[in-house]
């Protein structure tokens, strides 16, 4: 957490390194050097360890684009796609300035002048910063390495990107939480309950992938369901998406 003693809201942000394109209308703001992103998370979209920082709703205000919109979402693009850091500082909500309906702007009442580090979540058109990374969707992703003794002791280490949770966001907003090889849905076969399960692979090889590797997770990563994901790591050779779909297309599996 970082406390400063700044009172305006510009000053504070300012204090931190951070910036916008205009300091009346926008609702989020970026320090370039550290790589972070700063939302104003207000009270009354906070619940629950989590806050709704922007909503796909809030592009359209009575028929007018929001000023703020366009720039928060290149800001949540920022987090997702290229791994900047998200934080918050609360603010606290005055309706003095809305009529009897809930319309009208709102108005700061005040605001802590503190940020805290949180997640992106993104449900149904709306973008939460959460106190906790999301959990993994599929069982075997896992966010940290783990360690299995057989025997002797050994380090299994698992592809840390593709755990990444806000990597495989990204990559299944881009491209569908649908099989990229056999067009597989978990959803259009189970209902409800299986929206959006896939499993998401890492394109690249990790032996070709250093310590300085940047990852974008919409030409990097790709969503294949189990049963590919298991077949493209049969060997130590990891296999191209290509190829598994001649596999698929000399059996007649494939469902294009």
């Amino acid at each position: 957490m970082t406390t400063t003693p700044f009172s305006t809201r510009k000053a504070f942000i300012e204090s931190l390194g951070a910036t916008c394109r205009n300091w009346t209308w926008s609702w989020s703001f970026i320090n370039e050097q550290e790589r972070k992103i700063i939302f104003g998370a207000w009270d009354i979209n906070t619940n629950a360890g989590r806050a709704l920082i922007l909503s796909d709703d809030w592009e359209i205000e009575n028929g007018r684009r929001n000023s703020g919109y366009s720039q928060s979402m290149e800001h949540i693009r920022l987090v997702a796609e290229e791994g900047y850091e998200l934080h918050t500082f609360k603010i606290m909500h005055s309706d003095e300035l809305q009529d009897e309906d809930g319309r009208g702007p709102a108005k700061i009442k005040r605001f802590e002048r503190s940020i805290e580090r949180k997640w992106l979540s993104y449900e149904d058109g709306d973008w939460y910063a959460c106190d906790e990374p999301p959990a993994a969707m599929i069982p075997e992703e896992v966010i940290e390495p783990e360690f299995f003794s057989e025997g002797a002791v050994r380090e299994i280490k698992v592809n840390a990107y593709e755990r990444n949770p806000q990597a495989r966001e990204a990559c299944i907003r881009h491209h569908g939480a649908v099989c990229a090889a056999c067009s597989f849905d978990f959803g259009a076969v189970y209902g409800e309950v299986a929206q959006g399960l896939v499993h998401v692979h890492h394109i690249i090889p990790l032996s070709q992938i250093g310590a300085e590797y940047q990852l974008n997770p919409v030409t990097d990563l790709i969503p294949l369901c189990p049963n590919c994901h298991a077949v493209v790591h049969r060997r130590s050779e990891v296999m191209c998406i290509e190829q598994l779909k001649k596999c698929l297309a000399s059996t007649g599996t494939t469902r294009d």
